[in-house]
């Protein structure tokens, strides 16, 4: 079991609808302008991290998940699927309206462990930015009609999003981030995604991507219910701690450091990101410089860990 923190290197996701904010403002390495998405912290086939440090450097997460169960408090016996993803995206154009499954629907009709509950944090917006987050619909056969005569603009319901907004987002729900919007997504690790609308807009090749309108309307939940969230707040010392959401599939905290911490974990593992300001993070004596966009794992084995600086991250952790 390692006592040393894992430092990540992101996935980089090419986008029909992304920019180049995951260089101007995180200083990544992105392979084009229409780079949408950076999987920072991630085990999942489809763009799993890097680790950067240590006697793991250079494999993937995914291989520290499979080998190291360990690290994660699991048993070598375990074959549960590494549960958590973590992304930034950079909407520079609209996304695609669309819907995730839930856990059931996910393992009967795809064959992959996990449907997707996700949330957002708005890391900047630009004015008037707006994100689509459920729709009008009483049922599912009003759902279904509306949808299939492609009245869009009664059917989806737009929010109004501003930088440092929350926005939790459980499967069955419709949505889609609004273009000049970047976020911090924290989800199940899946990578099923429905869409239900996609504006009729071509790629480079003038071919309109494949919508999901049976699927979409198989998972939808109607009425939209907006989540009742109960955030708290507390401090320690210098650190004030945001509960953002604590329920079935993760916990999401966002902390704000102004000075020193020194930090107990009891968690299986805890996943960091700074998304702002930098500073120090100690683990047994050694220190190591973080700054924004700085995304790390916390293993198992570290039961106490100092931060010092002015920064906020966002963390995460299994319920």
């Amino acid at each position: 079991m390692t006592t040393q923190p894992l430092f990540l290197s992101p996935a980089l996701q090419e986008r029909i609808w992304g920019g180049d904010k995951l260089k101007t403002e995180f200083n990544y390495e992105i392979p084009s302008n229409k780079t949408g998405e950076a999987w920072v912290i991630s085990a999942h086939e489809n763009g799993p991290s890097t680790i950067e440090n240590g006697p793991l450097k250079g494999q993937t997460l995914t291989e520290a998940w499979e080998n190291h169960r360990d690290y994660f408090n699991r048993s070598e016996t375990d074959t549960e699927a590494y549960p958590l993803l973590v992304k930034i995206l950079d909407a520079a154009k609209d996304l695609s309206v669309q819907v995730h499954p839930d856990d059931t629907y996910a393992r009967e009709q795809e064959g992959v462990p996990y449907g997707k509950t996700e949330c957002w944090y708005v890391l900047d917006a630009e004015a008037d930015a707006k994100i689509v987050f459920g729709h009008h619909a009483n049922t599912t056969e009003e759902l279904q009609t509306l949808a299939e005569n492609g009245e869009w603009e009664k059917l989806l319901r737009y929010v109004p999003v501003k930088k440092g907004d929350f926005i939790y987002v459980p499967s069955g729900s419709i949505h889609a981030i609004g273009a000049g919007i970047v976020i911090l997504e924290t989800q199940q690790s899946s990578d099923i995604t429905y869409r239900v609308y996609d504006y009729d807009r071509t790629d480079d090749a003038g071919n309109t991507r494949e919508l999901h309108l049976t699927q979409s309307i198989d998972v939808t939940t109607a009425p939209h219910k907006d989540p009742e969230l109960k955030q708290t707040e507390t401090t320690e010392g210098d650190l004030a701690v945001t509960q953002l959401v604590k329920e079935h599939y993760f916990t999401v905290e966002k902390w704000t450091l102004a000075g020193n911490v020194t930090k107990s974990q009891n968690q299986d593992f805890l996943q960091l990101s700074v998304i702002d300001g930098e500073g120090t993070l100690t683990v047994n004596d050694e220190a190591y410089p973080i700054k924004k966009g700085t995304h790390f794992i916390l293993p198992h084995g570290v039961k106490t860990f100092d931060l010092v600086g002015d920064m906020t991250l966002i963390t995460s952790f299994t319920s």
